[in-house]
Formats: structure tokens, sequence, C-alpha cells
């Protein structure tokens, strides 16, 4: 299949990379305005590069348009894909409000198109095996589930992760990972509870969050995020259940390690987990989403699925700017 890729920072070459490893894909063209990274990225890749996405569409025909921008254009550049008629691959989160995300999935509907948004965690062996141990009854019923993420504070383009507004924090750009792993596992979330730094509007610096989630089915789910780690990206996952305990700590998988503190000229803007398989997760990802389309298999994971995961993001946003728990049931109702 023919990939058109839209956005050459982190997630961009994490992206095209997986793109030019996969036999069944073809890479036929990076668009960035910025022409330094379009074309240091093409050229390593072989591919070519174009400062905007009329100028690829002038001198190729992709199949699938990969959407790895900031979130606020996540809206924007779906709808023109699919106005296009082009299938979508777009980051997470699916977009930065219910209303654009419900706007999204709708036009590509009507359009026929497929539109599968990146939640890589899914496609994590750990996270895999333990959600088959789960679903197997081997530690028994659950009744606690802790995840934790965190890593140093990315940068991105001009610094947009930076501004609260754009980005909505760690509650909605990296704990938006277990919230979607945790409904996915555990079923609807039934209230939650959120306390965050940058969420509760009196600070400035790297944000750190956490937040309670009670599912439908009776279990209790804690997940922590922070941007204000100094060490790299690291994250830990423990499921306790009447018959036993099941943990994942990502440090435990590595055996060579990084410290950096501060951002260098070598160092990206953004952490990214590495992975020590022969074929990644954002490797098995892409694979699998390009066979969706292509030979119609049912996906790992749905728009609607990505939906959801945001409207628990936005209701623990909620939750830590008015210091009260939110009912799911209610919350994002008007938006739909």
């Amino acid at each position: 299949m023919r990939i058109a890729l839209i956005g050459a920072g982190a997630m961009g070459s994490v992206h095209a990379e997986a793109h030019a490893r996969n036999p069944r894909a073809e890479l036929v063209g990076i668009v960035d305005a910025r022409p330094e990274a379009a074309g240091a990225l093409a050229e390593r890749l072989g591919t070519a590069a174009y400062a905007a996405l009329d100028d690829l569409l002038g001198g190729a025909e992709p199949d699938v348009i990969d959407i790895c921008l900031p979130t606020p254009l996540h809206k924007e550049y779906v709808l023109r894909a699919a106005a296009l008629g082009k299938h979508v691959i777009c980051e997470k989160p699916i977009a930065g409000t219910l209303a654009d995300a419900r706007t999204m999935i709708d036009a590509c509907r009507a359009a026929g198109v497929h539109l599968y948004i990146g939640h890589v965690v899914r496609f994590f062996p750990e996270y895999v095996r333990v959600r088959e141990l789960i679903r197997a009854g081997e530690i028994g019923d659950v009744g606690t589930v802790r995840a934790e993420r965190v890593s140093s504070a990315p940068s991105g383009s001009n610094g947009w992760y930076a501004d609260f507004a754009q980005s909505g924090g760690v509650l909605l750009d990296l704990m938006l990972h277990d919230f979607d792993w945790l409904r996915w596992t555990f079923g609807d979330v039934e209230r939650v509870y959120a306390r965050g730094l940058r969420a509760a509007g009196d600070h400035a610096g790297p944000d750190h969050a956490f937040a309670t989630l009670r599912f439908r089915s009776g279990a209790i789910g804690y997940a922590n995020g922070s941007w204000a780690f100094p060490e790299g990206f690291a994250t830990r996952l423990e499921v306790a259940g009447s018959g036993g305990i099941l943990s994942v700590n990502s440090e435990d998988a590595v055996t060579n390690r990084t410290r950096l503190a501060a951002q260098t000229a070598d160092r990206p803007a953004v952490q990214v987990p590495q992975s020590a398989l022969a074929a990644s997760p954002y490797d098995d990802e892409l694979a699998h989403f390009l066979r969706c389309i292509e030979d119609g298999i049912a996906p790992v994971l749905t728009a609607e699925d990505a939906y959801e995961a945001l409207r628990i993001s936005l209701a623990c946003l909620h939750s830590a700017a008015t210091g009260t728990a939110v009912e799911m049931d209610s919350f994002g109702k008007e938006e739909a």
C-alpha cells in the first residue's frame, strides 16, 4: 500500500521507519512545513520530501495518509484525507475535543474510508500478555490495577507539548495510553477522580497527574503520569487479583538504560519507548492497520475506542480542574 506521511517529528520518524521496514508498504512521500526535517528523513528512507500535502498529491497517489502532527492539527488533516477518499492513520489522541473526534469519525464513515488511531500500547507484547492472563482467569477476580507512565518533558515543534491548551498535558497526551489499555482490559469506566499540576491552573512547569478509575466490573484503577521524570522513559503496571499479582516494569526488560536529564542536540525532543524485538510494537501496529484496510481483518481497536479513551482523559481533566469526581455515564454526552 502506498503511504503518504505528514509530520517529520519524533513520531513521524517512528512511523516512517516502520513503514519503510514493511514489505507490504511503500512510503511515497513525507510532508512537513519544515523542509529540512522532511528532507533529512526522506533522504534517509529513500523517498521524496514535500512542504505541503498538495505538493505530494501532485506527484504521487497514496492509498493511505498517515498523520503525525500536533493534536490541534489532527481534525484538519483527517477531514482533508477523508475528502480525498484516502484511508487514514492518525497518531493519538484522536483529537482534543469530543466534538472534533465525532466529526472526524463521521466524515471518514461517510467517505467510506478507514480511520485508525495510534494507541500503540495495545501492541506492546507485555501488555497484551497481561491482558490475556487476566481474561483467562489466571489471577482470579481483579480488585485493583496500578499503571504508571513517566518521561522527561517533551518539547515538539514550537514547544507545543508545553502549551497545556494544545497538548492537554499528561492526562490527555500521555496517560491516554493507559486509559485505553485499562478500558480494553477491564471494560467501561463508571467514575473518575483526578488531580494534576497543570490542570489545576497554578503550575507552569512539567506536568504530573494521577487518576483513580472505578470500573463497572467493580475493579479500581490508579494511573500516574509525569513529564517531570529526569531519566528517559519508563512504564510500570501491577494488577492484583484474588489469585495473584501480575506486574510489568519496562526497566526490568532492558539491559541498556539512558540517564539523560536534559535535551541535547543528539537527543530527540520527545522520548519514545524503545523495543529490543525484531519488530517493534509500532511496526506491528502499523502493519496491522494496513492489513485491516487491504485484507479486511477485524481491527484490534476502532476509532470509537479512541473516542472513548479521549472521553476518559477529558473527564479526568475536568475532575482535576474542578476537584470533583466525574460520572462517566453523563460526561460528554452533549458533545456526542
